[in-house]
């Protein structure tokens, strides 16, 4: 094959649709600019549970929106033939001579009988006129370069006898090329506009660096300057130590006083059946403020007896705190359920244990049952039980894992395609990432600071009070809330084992038994 019938080839291909090889009919592209007929397209995602491109195979998250590509639409009405007496039937090709469209069928003597093999046959069209000669209705055969118009045989001896004809065929091959040469510098203009926005990228990018720098240079000035004013003010400071040991040390001893007076509250709240009182104070006892930061004052003379009461204070707020998260955790741990897996929707790529009480990830689908309530792209399994009132609590191992995901989602949510887990598609979740990089799937997610990395979390769930907690089981501490949020239909606890990460994630979760 030729250069230039090797480029026809490739343009014919971008005007026909790569699922049924026939010129696009009401032409559509995908979101990954890809070309199809629009009925192809919705024949093959309407029998199937996920979107994806037929070309490329990219999937889609929900199905598109189609609109017609006005810019390969044809406008071609279809031919019948002039042969068949009953049923018409698609017309294959047309013949200038006999001035008919003839189907498959009938067209058998064009290619067999001798004198018909001599006639010219061209797709068929629905306006024969077109083709040929009003004045000697004679097809057009000819093209003449000096009029530029197409011409009979005998146009060509009359009108035209001392004008440069050519073969329809030729001026058609000389004019495909031409198209050719205008698509490539159409290409190239087009390239050349890709590398003009780079360009122009890269001349920002350089301005903003510059600015940076210089930036960077008054900010060190400015910490130049502060380190200096800091340096006499700590001078100041020390002049008066002396004057302010008195005054720290009074400070100090209100403050536990008013945590002595907090631990008494505390007692008095460990015999206490308000449970709702217990949660809504619980941020404020955990917390308390105090007026000074101790840890960022030295005064020679008096540093022993801050000292001590310093480590005094501390111990007695650890005290305090272990003895309110004590008070706390048995709290909700009254609340526990029996929550155990769905397999109806698991992902197929997880493994539930015969108890239905762990689930790990395999390398390999587990040919399950499609059906609505499973979840066919993210590796996402509910608990079977429901909850629709009241408080549940929860408690699940994530010892040994480097990634996962716990929380609650409602009833109604998409199973199906990727998904984005936030209250506001109707899941509030903690995940895990990398071993240590925690979050909470707020909108947008909120990164968590945790002192040690827990082995065992206890969700909580107050369904009228909207509100979802975590908990590190072992330490006692808390995690994270998600509050003030509306329940309206059932609440199913999630959990999601992730990947195996290369063989790094192979730990199951585990539900662990109500004690």
């Amino acid at each position: 094959m030729d250069s230039l019938s090797s480029q026809k080839q490739t343009l014919s291909e971008e005007i026909q649709c790569s699922s049924c090889l026939n010129l696009f009919t009401d032409p559509v592209s995908t979101p990954c600019e890809h070309n199809f007929c629009k009925n192809c397209l919705n024949q093959c995602w309407n029998n199937s549970q996920t979107y994806n491109c037929p070309f490329c195979k990219e999937t889609f998250s929900k199905r598109p929106d189609l609109k017609i590509n006005t810019a390969l639409k044809q406008n071609k009405s279809e031919v019948l033939c002039d042969i068949c007496d009953d049923i018409k039937m698609k017309a294959l090709k047309m013949c200038l001579v006999c001035q008919s469209s003839y189907c498959e069928t009938h067209l058998e003597p064009h290619h067999r009988a001798p004198n018909l093999k001599k006639h010219k046959l061209i797709d068929p069209v629905e306006d024969l006129e077109d083709y040929f000669c009003q004045k000697h209705e004679k097809p057009l055969e000819l093209f003449c370069r000096d009029d530029q118009m197409c011409v009979c045989l005998l146009c060509a001896v009359t009108n035209h006898r001392n004008h440069n004809t050519v073969a329809v065929e030729e001026e058609s091959k000389e004019r495909w090329s031409q198209l050719l040469d205008m698509q490539t510098d159409v290409q190239q203009m087009i390239q050349d506009r890709i590398k003009k926005i780079q360009d122009i990228k890269k001349t920002a990018s350089e301005k903003e660096k510059e600015d940076c720098t210089e930036l960077f240079t008054d900010l060190m000035r400015s910490i130049e300057r502060c380190q200096s004013e800091l340096l006499e003010m700590m001078e100041q400071k020390q002049k008066a130590a002396g004057k302010q040991a008195e005054e720290l040390i009074k400070e100090l001893e209100q403050e536990i006083t008013e945590l002595k007076r907090r631990d008494t509250e505390l007692e008095q709240l460990s015999h206490t059946e308000d449970h709702l009182h217990l949660l809504q104070i619980f941020p404020s006892l955990i917390r308390p403020k105090f007026t000074s930061s101790w840890s960022e004052i030295s005064i020679s003379d008096t540093q022993l007896s801050v000292e001590t009461l310093r480590k005094a204070l501390i111990q007695l707020q650890e005290t305090l705190d272990e003895k309110l998260s004590r008070t706390v955790m048995k709290r909700m741990q009254q609340y526990a359920v029996d929550v155990t897996l769905d397999p109806e929707t698991a992902y197929p790529k997880l493994i539930l244990s015969d108890d239905r009480k762990q689930v790990t990830s395999a390398d390999f689908d587990i040919v399950l049952r499609d059906n609505p309530e499973r979840f066919n792209f993210c590796s996402l399994v509910l608990a079977k039980e429901g909850f629709s009132t009241g408080r549940f609590y929860f408690e699940v191992q994530v010892e040994g894992k480097t990634d996962w995901d716990l929380g609650v989602a409602r009833e109604s949510i998409n199973r199906k395609g990727m998904i984005s887990e936030s209250p506001d598609n109707g899941y509030w979740v903690v995940v895990m990432r990398d071993g240590n990089q925690y979050r909470a799937r707020e909108s947008p997610s909120v990164p968590l600071s945790l002192r040690m990395k827990p082995q065992v979390v206890g969700v909580f769930v107050d369904y009228e009070e909207g509100l979802v907690s975590f908990y590190d089981v072992e330490a006692r501490s808390h995690m994270y809330s998600f509050t003030g949020q509306s329940f309206t239909e059932k609440l199913y606890p999630l959990f999601s084992p992730d990947s195996k990460k290369g063989g790094k994630n192979l730990a199951p979760l585990i539900i662990l038994p109500v004690s």
